[in-house]
């Protein structure tokens, strides 16, 4: 059916209930959209499905999952890259093997998708989507695989954009400032027989402050003492980003959430000032108090 006379489609992934991708389907099915929602388990679309929306499974990690996706699915309009892993821990302490899982999610996972619908969204001239979010550009402490990832993917688009434009494909980079709360998949801490949190590695550069950095790693960066944040709610964020999609020339970069200011000052003000907003804000003062006391004062690079 030609393009004029059937409902624009998208495809996003990462659409588990409760989590950011769910909260876009849902916008973009209120706003006339034929949606498909993906996830790699399909019994945790259940809300989706209950609202007339269509679900199907996708691993965005399987290449065969892909093939089978891209096989369902003959026309499409609109590529929501969302799908990610996010982890909170220092950049020295990180695990090789779950640093590899966060890229392939974050950053693999978006190429390959990008590669398999590229042909369908030639024909559509459609839009490719990628979520790279706050992190990109803002250095938070305890972020830093996730913040590379995201990098990456920012880059990757960009790039990408100027590649693809004169094929009629528009990319747009999804900046996602604090929004919430989702399910969001985070890394979990280890927890010992005997109850305490076993964060840090024994060898750890930042062992004299582990008990500050274990209570860190489990709280939301922004969160005050009382729990709140003044984090976006999703579903606002959600019809916000439509609603700039929707636009007959989207924006190449949509800045949506709470504190996305930031990312658009970091590149106009001194890098200390900024750095020093970011550390108060996830408490790493906390963190460099302890290390002075311990004679261990962090320097910057």
């Amino acid at each position: 059916m030609p393009a004029d006379k059937r409902k624009r489609s998208v495809l996003i992934t990462g659409c588990s209930d409760g989590g950011l991708g769910s909260a876009l389907a849902v916008a973009f099915h209120e706003a006339g959209f034929h949606v498909y929602a993906t996830a790699r388990t399909i019994s945790k679309m259940k809300r989706l499905s209950a609202l007339g929306i269509e679900t199907k499974e996708l691993d965005v990690l399987s290449d065969s999952s892909i093939a089978k996706c891209v096989a369902d699915i003959p026309d499409l309009d609109i590529l929501v890259n969302n799908a990610g892993l996010t982890m909170t821990m220092t950049s020295t302490d990180t695990p090789m093997a779950e640093a590899k899982k966060i890229f392939d999610v974050n950053l693999w996972a978006v190429v390959a998708l990008t590669q398999a619908f590229a042909p369908s969204l030639v024909r559509s001239k459609g839009m490719i989507v990628n979520h790279s979010s706050l992190a990109s550009v803002i250095r938070m402490p305890l972020g830093a695989v996730y913040g590379a990832s995201k990098a990456a993917i920012a880059q990757y688009s960009a790039i990408m954009r100027i590649e693809l434009e004169p094929l009629g494909v528009r990319v747009v980079d999804l900046k996602t400032g604090v929004v919430g709360p989702t399910n969001l998949e985070v890394n979990k801490t280890k927890v010992d027989s005997a109850g305490s949190e076993d964060v840090l590695p024994k060898t750890s550069i930042f062992q004299p402050a582990k008990e500050v950095i274990g209570a860190l790693i489990h709280r939301d960066y922004f969160q005050d003492e009382a729990g709140q944040s003044g984090m976006t709610p999703p579903d606002k964020w959600a019809k916000l980003v439509v609603q700039d999609l929707k636009k007959p020339n989207p924006p190449f970069i949509i800045w949506q959430g709470a504190y996305v200011f930031l990312g658009k000052l970091a590149a106009y003000l001194p890098m200390g000032w900024i750095d020093n907003m970011t550390k108060k804000a996830a408490k790493w003062d906390q963190v460099e108090a302890v290390l002075s006391k311990t004679g261990t004062k962090l320097k910057p690079s």
